[in-house]
């Protein structure tokens, strides 16, 4: 039934490759309630077309599992808790915003911190706006903020050296016309986006790094020099000051606020997670809020656009257009990505679903 990919890649459904991820982290010793939620979320964010963030995450957890660097066993504690309600095993994908749909008070939330352990459901946590359409279908608005306490990618804004990370956020909320769902970080490129240019040896497109001497740069290799270089904070050398900003909130709201962040010493992967859930109805109300949002979507589409724009869209717009065509006309994976997943298959003799002619 396996395939080997094609030079260029190959498609699968999405469905099959849920089932195949899934299949893969229950051989590895995962329990099978919890594979499904996982495997929902890598498939959900290639989808989305967040291809550095998701599936290419697969093989690195089932290695960290096989060399026990990953624990496949583990319970959440609650270190506080005044009563907001359960959102659900927060370390176990998706099913923190699924459960946000059974809230029961106006506003729901709280930062989610790493233990220790790492789990595969834990950090990175893959795309975070994969966690947002349940809460969202549910007529939820919902913030999520990440950060690593245990690595540094990017300088705050006057230095050199690295001190916080990308700090990805993500924001959704139901509107008329469709859904705004926001998913973006802090930094002028992604952790994962650097090294997805470094291993294939392409020099980044615009000079979104910074070597150790403070000079902009395209080599994605300086973040493994010795000193290290940094992205750049959103805004870059002029006005990296918002984007350093944006990324202190993050830390704040996380690793500060779960009282586990870069105070203390972290070895590998770990995971500091923000999540508020808000309940429009508890507000204004809903339909005023929708009346709103639709007067403010209206002044933004009628915006006169400058040269090479056709139409201001919606910051989700692409990204769900693009998540409805790979859901019906089957999900594009990268020949290296799927060359990995196909090994995967092969050394967990689990069946790799047949690509899409």
């Amino acid at each position: 039934m396996s395939a080997d990919p094609e030079a260029a890649g190959a498609s699968y459904r999405a469905s099959a490759l849920e089932a195949c991820a899934s299949a893969l982290l229950e051989r590895a010793g995962l329990a099978r309630d919890r594979t499904a939620d996982i495997a929902s979320v890598l498939v959900e964010g290639d989808c989305f077309g967040k291809s550095t963030h998701e599936l290419a995450l697969l093989p690195l957890y089932l290695r960290e599992i096989e060399s026990d660097e990953m624990s496949v066993v583990g319970e959440p504690e609650i270190v506080n808790d005044f009563g907001a309600p359960d959102l659900g095993w927060a370390q176990a994908s998706r099913a923190l915003a699924v459960a946000a749909r059974d809230a029961r008070s106006n506003v729901a939330g709280g930062p989610v911190r790493d233990g220790g352990d790492r789990h595969p459901a834990q950090p990175p946590y893959a795309c975070l706006g994969a966690y947002l359409r349940p809460a969202v279908d549910a007529g939820y608005m919902m913030l999520l903020t990440l950060t690593d306490p245990g690595h540094s990618s990017v300088a705050p804004f006057g230095g050199v050296t690295p001190a916080l990370t990308s700090n990805p956020m993500a924001f959704g909320t139901p509107a008329t016309n469709g859904p705004v769902m926001i998913d973006m970080s802090t930094a002028l490129l992604t952790n994962g986006a650097i090294a997805a240019y470094r291993q294939r040896g392409e020099q980044l497109p615009h000079p979104f790094l910074m070597d150790s001497q403070g000079q902009p740069s395209t080599d994605p290799n300086i973040m493994a020099a010795i000193p290290p270089g940094t992205a750049l904070p959103l805004g870059g050398l002029e006005a990296g000051h918002k984007g350093y900003s944006l990324g202190l909130i993050v830390e704040l709201l996380t690793g500060c606020l779960s009282g586990r962040g870069r105070a203390d010493a972290t070895d590998g992967w770990s995971a500091a997670v923000f999540i508020l859930v808000i309940d429009l109805a508890a507000f204004g109300g809903a339909d005023a809020f929708r009346r709103q949002v639709a007067a403010l979507a209206g002044m933004c589409h009628a915006s006169q656009t400058r040269q090479g724009f056709e139409r201001v869209e919606r910051p989700s717009a692409h990204a769900l257009a693009r998540w409805e065509w790979q859901l019906r006309d089957g999900v594009r994976l990268s020949a290296s990505i799927s060359a990995e997943i196909v090994e995967c298959a092969r050394r967990f003799e689990v069946p790799m679903p047949d690509p899409i002619p």
